[in-house]
């Protein structure tokens, strides 16, 4: 009966135990200072004629120089990649750089292309395109006004010559009207006179 409680408080003790290992070794710190910081508990010292020795387990030296190994090896390959990394990131980088001044000099030409217009095959902004195109109208309503005003000058002219020649003309026919009626009469009275001197 004794054994069996003993068996009985082993097992509920162990659990017990077990948890507390668990909780020593989860505050143990993982890391090379917390390894050394053991190492120093561990380790113990004597003297020998006035030096004080410390000793320390060569399996416990042993394990912290391979950690050492271990964290350097891995800090180099961290190192290694990282710098692969920076070199892969810089080559990106140069490429996105180059494509972005492609892409603003193809934006500075499209933008230059969309502001200006052919103009009898030259490239002309947009404001001198617009400048010039109403200058020509300007110039075309000029001419046109100057056309209208040259044509009713010369309508006005025309009809002003018109009328005079209709004046002359008619006045032409009455002279000539007149003339030959003094002709007639001059005619007549020369053949009276003829007549009367032949009788």
């Amino acid at each position: 009966m004794k054994r069996l409680r003993f068996i009985f408080v082993l097992a509920l003790l162990t659990p017990l135990f077990t948890l507390s290992a668990q909780q020593n070794n989860q505050e143990e710190d993982p890391s090379l200072v917390g390894q050394f910081q053991r190492l120093e508990k561990k380790s113990g010292n004597y003297r020998a004629n006035g030096i004080r020795y410390e000793v320390i387990r060569l399996v416990d030296l042993n394990r912290i120089k391979e950690n050492i190994f271990d964290s350097i090896n891995t800090a180099n390959k961290t190192i290694k990649d990282l710098s692969a990394t920076i070199t892969n990131n810089k080559a990106e980088i140069e490429d996105l750089n180059t494509r972005l001044q492609d892409t603003s000099n193809n934006l500075r030409t499209v933008t230059t292309e969309k502001d200006s217009m052919s103009f009898f095959g030259a490239q002309v902004s947009k404001g001198t395109y617009k400048l010039i195109l109403w200058g020509i109208i300007v110039g075309l309503l000029l001419f046109l006004l100057l056309f209208i005003y040259k044509f009713r000058n010369s309508n006005v002219l025309t009809s002003q010559a018109k009328t005079a020649l209709a004046d002359l003309e008619q006045e032409f026919e009455e002279h000539r009207r007149r003339a030959l009626e003094r002709e007639q009469k001059i005619s007549r009275q020369l053949q009276d006179e003829l007549n009367k001197n032949k009788k």
